[in-house]
């Protein structure tokens, strides 16, 4: 079946998503990543367009208005939001939507897109690696680092609310089962996807 299908990520900056799609980005098929617009400052090395669209919050704030946005959310005094045009036009041309949303986001999905969402959770083995973790890449100061420890507290109470968990202890291995994954939320079975393929199979 052609259908797209949606695969939500969320956990911890410092856990290791980008990483672990990275490492399984040519065994999941044909995806389209969705970009994040945020009117937070680019880090070093961020391109607008790969990383996230870089947006005023002025520009953000029209776009609410107008609708624009799948979801959107304040985390640490900046706005991030999915825009919503490319992901239709992704899961219409039978692509894999995968999101990199936080917790928030990730009910503003379920609720929006239903049950062609497939989520996991992706996290360090604990509170005290994601720590070591977020001082070693050395991106963030000490505040911005402990506004993300305790972010990280909160969304971790939320873990229930997901379909898998990945525990990053081992990145190869984190991909390993995010593929497994993957391949779970292209062959869910979902409401319309049933009825289209029971109507199929009586006159096939």
């Amino acid at each position: 079946m052609s259908n797209g299908a949606v695969l939500v990520l969320s956990g911890p900056s410092g856990a290791g998503k980008s990483t672990i799609i990275d490492l399984a980005s040519d065994k999941i098929g044909d995806y389209y990543f969705s970009v994040s617009t945020t009117t937070r400052a680019p880090r070093d090395g961020e391109v607008h367009g790969r990383d996230y669209f870089f947006a005023t919050k002025e520009e953000f704030e029209r776009d609410i208005k107008e609708g624009n946005f799948l979801e959107y959310a304040e985390v640490h005094g900046n706005y991030y939001g999915t825009s919503l045009k490319p992901v239709l036009e992704a899961l219409k041309n039978g692509k894999l939507v995968i999101f990199d949303i936080d917790v928030q986001g990730h009910r503003l999905v379920r609720e929006a897109l239903g049950d062609i969402v497939v989520s996991a959770f992706i996290t360090p083995p604990s509170l005290k690696e994601l720590e070591r973790r977020l001082k070693s890449r050395r991106s963030d100061d000490l505040e911005i680092i402990n506004k993300r420890l305790k972010n990280a507290k909160e969304e971790i109470k939320a873990i229930d609310e997901y379909d898998f968990v990945i525990i990053n202890d081992d990145a190869n291995i984190a991909a390993k089962e995010f593929i497994a994954i993957a391949s779970a939320a292209r062959n869910r079975m979902d409401s319309k996807r049933a009825k289209d393929f029971i109507k199929k199979w009586l006159n096939g």
